[in-house]
């Protein structure tokens, strides 16, 4: 089952003091082993999905097994910036040859490495069995179970997801389907300088009361509680925090509004 990534970032805290990439959790990635396919998320929004290959040996995180670790994990460590597409990788160091897709007869790694680190107790050794999101020649192979533990992808399209995904990156490796989510959307500045994706679905609308006055007429006034409005949005809130927060001051200008036309 899917585990939203709030639930889990106590645990994860504690863990990550052993890792040496602080964590980035506005960018992430989900990996269905069910839909053998990885899903770039930023900012709670989808950026792109891909089709991927995990173990053929199965799940797991036990020494000596060639099985792919579920749970959250981190990228820790990024190799083969700006090398060519189909580059062979031998122990993590490029040994000089290009292979083209499906090469008859090799299956080393190639292109770009994504070295992922364990955060739980169920993929604490995913970092020492070398657990990588790696290019392969056998292309033909993705989108069914064909590694030996790593997460295969096709070699272009490691390097595109490569570029987009900073050290710290939180990977969740989830036996289920991949969540429905949304397309990132166009971005707008929102109150308090916070730049947020801008939601398609309806904000909150604030509750009306009616106030009364010896000389006018009652007046809608929004009713918004002074905590709620204390405080302006924080780059450090969540997507849906911020816009919440948005929402907030959008009735608390209305509200200011309504005060002046009955000053």
């Amino acid at each position: 089952m899917l585990r939203p990534l709030s639930v889990i970032l106590s645990v994860i805290s504690a863990t990550s003091a052993f890792a040496i990439a602080p964590l980035n959790t506005s960018s992430e990635l989900i990996i269905s082993v069910r839909d053998q396919k990885l899903v770039l998320l930023r900012n709670g929004s989808k950026v792109a999905t891909y089709p991927i290959s995990t173990s053929m040996f199965g799940l797991g995180d036990a020494w000596g097994r060639m099985t792919t670790p579920l749970g959250y994990l981190a990228v820790e460590k990024k190799i083969g910036d700006n090398v060519a597409v189909g580059a062979v990788f031998h122990n993590r160091r490029l040994t000089g040859e290009v292979l083209e897709p499906n090469a008859p007869g090799r299956d080393p790694i190639t292109t770009r490495i994504i070295w992922l680190r364990g955060l739980e107790a169920q993929n604490a050794h995913a970092f020492k069995r070398c657990i990588y999101i790696h290019g392969t020649p056998e292309e033909k192979k993705i989108g069914r179970p064909a590694s030996y533990g790593c997460i295969r992808m096709k070699a272009k399209d490691v390097a595109e997801l490569y570029d987009q995904v900073p050290l710290g990156a939180v990977v969740q490796i989830t036996p289920d389907r991949l969540p429905n989510t949304e397309k990132a959307k166009p971005r707008q500045e929102m109150s308090g300088g916070v730049v947020a994706v801008v939601s398609a679905a309806p904000q909150p609308q604030p509750q009306i009361t009616a106030t009364k006055s010896a000389n006018a007429k009652p007046q809608p006034q929004p009713q918004i509680s002074a905590a709620m409005l204390a405080t302006p949005p924080s780059s450090s809130l969540s997507v849906e925090q911020m816009r919440m927060a948005g929402a907030l001051a959008g009735a608390r200008r209305k509200a200011k509004l309504a005060q002046n036309k009955r000053l």
